[in-house]
């Protein structure tokens, strides 16, 4: 009986009407991939123009670090700090390391360091700088070498000792 009493009532016009939405809103068909009005194809997601694909790492100069860091110390009220930070976009480990660098007064501690791994030099590079290393340390000893021989002559004559004639240049190899 009870069943018969609901179909005799008819529905009001608010009832019978789909609810109105503001622009932008979804329904539960639009959520599924639907459409409300089930009239038309379902629109390509476009993507988002300011999301990049790769994300590229932040990279500041000395001069913004340091520019930063005294804005920070010069804030006085409560909460100035973190406004800076959110109109910068910035976090407050970056800050905060940027202060500890100044603090251990490092010359280059606000300049940005490369990241990555260092370069490896060439064997045959290496080898090359050995060698110079060595033979400017030869060249050195061979100075002073000629330096002590010429001494030595010096002193031969000036005692009147008289040396035997060596051949000098490369006839002595």
């Amino acid at each position: 009986m009870l069943k018969s009493n609901l179909k005799q009532l008819k529905p009001t016009q608010t009832e019978s009407a789909a609810p109105q939405r503001r622009e932008g809103e979804r329904s539960e068909p639009a959520r599924s991939e639907g459409t409300a009005d089930s009239g038309g194809a379902a629109p390509v997601p476009v993507p988002d123009p300011e999301v990049p694909a790769k994300p590229k790492r932040r990279q500041f100069t000395a001069e913004y670090k340091r520019s930063i860091v005294e804005q920070a110390e010069a804030c006085r009220d409560e909460g100035a700090i973190g406004a800076l930070l959110r109109r910068e976009g910035l976090y407050s480990s970056h800050l905060t390391t940027w202060r500890r660098q100044r603090e251990k007064g490092e010359l280059q501690a606000l300049a940005p360091k490369k990241r990555g791994r260092k370069p490896t030099l060439n064997p045959l590079a290496q080898e090359n700088q050995r060698l110079q290393a060595e033979n400017a340390r030869l060249s050195r000893r061979l100075q002073q070498a000629e330096l002590i021989i010429d001494v030595q002559k010096k002193v031969s004559a000036l005692l009147g000792i008289s040396l035997p004639e060596v051949k000098t240049g490369e006839e002595n190899l």
